[in-house]
């Protein structure tokens, strides 16, 4: 059996630690997204919910994503602003998941990334009503037309008032490698009174 990972191969800053397996994922997992992510939240009714966002930007601060507010997930957020967000790189055997409380990033931030966006999906966060029932496709198709109508010669599509992005700050980071027969290695960074601990758990 493989010895496995030790806990001399982790760095003891954690956002370190993170930059090295965000970059292999992206660099060596072949997959299409590598910055794929599953959010987990949990709605005002008490029931678990969990969907593939894209993380778009991090630092020390947290983990940021961006979204619809009026959808299910912003419905969620707004009643329990905490989340965990999961990485799965399959080809490299490994995930990671990193839990914290949510905060929504300012106007500017959001209009900052917003702009970076194709036109067309700027003007799709518009005309989606995400998460609320549709009559049909072409209900959808009318939306989006009606959105193309009123941006019309306008260089500048705003973001909407009710797209925000968010930032998830880490209280714990946990790195997951596969091992033979199930024998996973798991080594988790935990933050206490602005200090990180780091241990290893069981498989």
């Amino acid at each position: 059996m493989s010895a496995g990972l030790t806990e001399k191969d982790f760095n003891p800053d954690p956002f370190a630690e993170f930059a090295l397996w965000f970059k292999e994922g992206v660099d060596r997992s072949g997959k299409p997204n590598p910055n794929a992510m599953t959010l987990c939240t949990v709605g005002s009714d008490g029931w678990p919910q969990g969907r593939i966002v894209l993380l778009k930007g991090w630092d020390r601060e947290g983990f940021r994503f961006f979204t619809n507010s009026h959808s299910e997930k912003g419905h969620a957020l707004a009643a329990h602003p905490q989340a965990e967000l999961v990485f799965h790189w399959d080809s490299l055997g490994r995930q990671l998941r990193i839990r914290g409380a949510v905060s929504r990033l300012s106007d500017a931030d959001t209009e900052e990334y917003f702009s970076s966006r194709p036109r067309g999906s700027r003007l799709a966060a518009w005309a989606s009503q995400q998460s609320e029932p549709v009559a049909s496709r072409e209900a959808m198709e009318a939306q989006l037309a009606e959105m193309e109508k009123r941006f019309e010669g306008q260089a500048v599509v705003p973001h909407p008032p009710h797209w925000w992005g968010y930032r998830v700050a880490p209280q714990r980071i946990e790195f997951w490698q596969e091992g033979p027969f199930r024998f996973h290695d798991r080594f988790v960074y935990t933050l206490a009174d602005g200090q990180w601990s780091f241990t290893r758990l069981n498989a």
